[in-house]
């Protein structure tokens, strides 16, 4: 498996964004309408990675982008996780966690000093790996803050 830096909007990396679109309907009837842009994911504000397996195909996509304190929620120094997604054939590899872990480097290394992310109840993987990488319930914040199957997580860096 190959992990790479890539742009928001790279071809692979849009193909897997519309996947997980998928998935978020197919979970909550609805895809996640937050407002992102490719700039938001360009260093040193942010990462976007992608992962590829040994045929070259796109497997797995996470990505951080810098928040600071705003009527959303965020703190100054927040580096919030967006749309982590592995393929369900590429599940159970540890790609999420490998995707997580460089992300986590890339935020402390822009000086970030908090990881943020928001998640939902339906996706229990989701909140079983965030969970057992240290990250604690927090307040809610962004987009989905008043949403009763939102749940917010945080991990200090």
């Amino acid at each position: 498996m190959r992990i790479l830096p890539v742009p928001f909007d790279h071809p692979d990396a849009v193909k897997l964004n519309d996947l997980v679109q998928l998935e978020y309907v197919a979970r909550y009837g609805e895809g996640d309408v937050t407002a992102m842009a490719a700039a938001h994911f360009d260093p040193p504000h942010g990462l976007y990675l992608l992962a590829y397996d040994t045929a070259d195909r796109p497997v797995a996509t996470g990505g951080w982008r810098a928040q600071d304190h705003g009527d959303t929620g965020f703190s100054d120094g927040d580096a919030e996780i967006k749309r982590m997604y592995v393929v369900p054939e590429a599940r159970g590899l540890g790609l999420a966690r490998r995707i997580l872990a460089r992300l986590e480097d890339s935020a402390r290394a822009a000086g970030r000093v908090r990881m943020v992310l928001e998640t939902g109840l339906k996706q229990p993987e989701a909140v079983a790996l965030y969970e057992s990488s240290g990250y604690r319930p927090t307040a809610k914040f962004g987009m989905y803050r008043h949403a009763g199957d939102s749940v917010c997580y945080a991990k200090p860096l």
